[in-house]
């Protein structure tokens, strides 16, 4: 029994010692684990000398290298539209028409303005005649002859024909005035009286016509009735005519005429009389000085004041009729340029004002990048580029620097970008404005360069300063270097390492490393250069 407990406790002893070692054999193999897992997460390369095609990488948008929104110079009812968002249009071709009758008539009456304009100049210009001479001369001797009979006064026969003139007037007054009350004296007591005798008799022969009438109605006793009414009337009314008075209507009027004359020649023998006024003496004078500057003019031309006044009113008038021709043009808004429409923002019957059409040239395309400032340095016009669209990131299409912004774009942000005018190369995809562009830019071209991989590489950006984790033997030190050209795998060395060092990348040397390419070193293990 002794034995069998004995041989338990041995067993137990044994089995414990198995489990520790077990234990201890699984937590070292973890610890190798990760030490191999940790070695394969680091990789050593060789520094190499190979080509290398430097670029800087910028995203974009494709935009139209001519573009225009076109406004109506004069706001305006819109008569026509030609065109809808889309049309494909031809420089020249008509987009909008505005009502432009009240154009079309201003166009008429500034060509008339100018026609008269231009008519008045040539007859200022123009040489005058013998015969528009002679009668300017007449009317200066006219002139002449009226301010000197003022200043002069009246001649003796003059004043002689006058005071005739008055006494022949006060004559056929006389006259008038005679005619006048032998008129109102015409008419006398026995002519009245007589006429009502005969009234008397007419009505007697009536009222025995009547009576005769009215004792045997017949033709003979009825026209006699007849008869003596119509005596009855004409005696009646010559009675009344008598008890009227005369008729002196003419013979007043005759007195008034003969009156007026009498006045008139009075007034014009007190003129003559009294002599002119200063009023009279100064018309008469600006008379012959018009007469006098009229002659001067026709004789000796136009002042070169006058010709200047005329010509500045043809061109004036010359300027508004081609403001009005502008305007009517300006009424039928059309293409500047071959493109597509973009947008109409009018339509027939509204009133216009401001911006009508927007069209843009499709033929006529490129891209416009921002580029961070790090890289605008190495861009210059006329460098190559590859573009590819988002629509399509598998084709590339040719293209160049076009123009760099001279000052950098306003933004939020705290990058500071350019931007860079890229042309578009021919392509057949069905290319819109608006698409995102990406575009590799290649800055520089090295050959036989020492490079390395470019996760090799640790910027200290604080400082300014690069470096490289050298690899010699079993141990690893941080190196600095200079660094030139890159693109997206490799970086130049210009300083600090030779073709064939070995390089760690990671933080831990790996358990193998690799040794330089089969052709000498010009590729590297990993792949190779470009």
């Amino acid at each position: 029994m002794q034995q069998d407990k004995k041989r338990k406790r041995i067993y137990w002893i044994v089995g414990g010692v198995m489990a520790l070692a077990i234990a201890a054999g699984l937590i070292m193999n973890g610890r190798s684990t990760q030490a191999r897992a940790a070695a394969q997460d680091s990789e050593i390369v060789t520094a190499f000398i190979g080509d290398l095609a430097a670029s800087a990488s910028a995203s974009g948008q494709v935009t139209a290298r001519q573009s225009a929104a076109l406004s109506v110079k004069t706001p305006g009812r819109v008569k026509q539209v030609h065109v809808r968002v889309g049309d494909a249009v031809k420089a020249g071709d008509v987009l909008i028409r505005l009502d432009s009758d009240n154009l079309t008539w201003n166009v008429a009456a500034t060509e008339q303005n100018l026609r008269l304009q231009e008519a008045n100049l040539a007859n200022l210009l123009e040489e005058p005649n013998a015969a528009d001479v002679t009668s300017a001369e007449a009317a200066v001797a006219s002139a002449q002859a009226n301010l000197d009979d003022l200043l002069d006064g009246p001649a003796a026969v003059e004043l002689a024909a006058s005071e005739a003139n008055v006494r022949a007037a006060q004559a056929s007054l006389s006259s008038a005035a005679a005619q006048l009350g032998t008129a109102q004296d015409s008419i006398t007591e026995s002519q009245i009286a007589a006429a009502e005798a005969a009234l008397l008799a007419t009505q007697l022969q009536q009222k025995n016509a009547q009576e005769a009438n009215d004792e045997l109605a017949d033709e003979a006793t009825h026209t006699a009735l007849l008869s003596a009414n119509q005596a009855v009337a004409s005696a009646q009314a010559r009675l009344d005519a008598l008890q009227d008075g005369p008729d002196t209507t003419a013979a007043q009027g005759s007195v008034s005429s003969a009156a007026a004359r009498l006045d008139g020649r009075q007034a014009d023998l007190n003129l003559q009389t009294a002599g002119a006024t200063e009023a009279q003496i100064a018309a008469a004078q600006a008379q012959l000085a018009q007469a006098l500057a009229a002659l001067t003019g026709l004789v000796d031309g136009p002042t070169t004041e006058a010709v200047a006044i005329a010509e500045a009113e043809v061109e004036q008038a010359r300027l508004a009729l081609a403001d009005a021709e502008d305007a009517l043009a300006a009424a039928t808004i059309t293409a500047p340029f071959a493109g597509v429409v973009t947008a109409v923002h009018v339509s027939e019957g509204e009133f216009a004002s401001g911006a009508v059409v927007e069209l843009v040239n499709t033929a006529n395309l490129e891209v416009i990048l921002e580029v961070d400032e790090v890289d605008i340095g190495s861009l210059f016009a006329g460098q190559t580029a590859a573009i590819t669209l988002e629509t399509w990131p598998d084709v590339e299409i040719a293209s160049e620097v076009l123009t760099i912004a001279p000052s950098a774009t306003a933004g939020n942000s705290a990058l500071v970008n350019y931007d860079v005018h890229l042309s578009l190369g021919e392509t057949d995809l069905p290319v819109r404005v608006g698409m995102t562009a990406n575009a590799n830019l290649i800055t520089a071209q090295k050959t036989d360069a020492l490079l390395v991989p470019n996760q090799a590489i640790n910027a200290d950006r604080e400082k300014g300063t690069y470096s490289v984790t050298l690899v010699n033997g079993d141990a690893a030190q941080e190196t600095p270097v200079t660094i030139g050209a890159r693109d997206g795998q490799y970086t130049e060395i210009t300083s600090g390492l030779n073709p064939g060092d070995k390089l760690l990348i990671g933080n831990n040397l790996p358990t193998q490393s690799f040794g330089p390419g089969e052709d000498g070193g010009r590729r590297p293990p990993f792949g190779g250069g470009n």
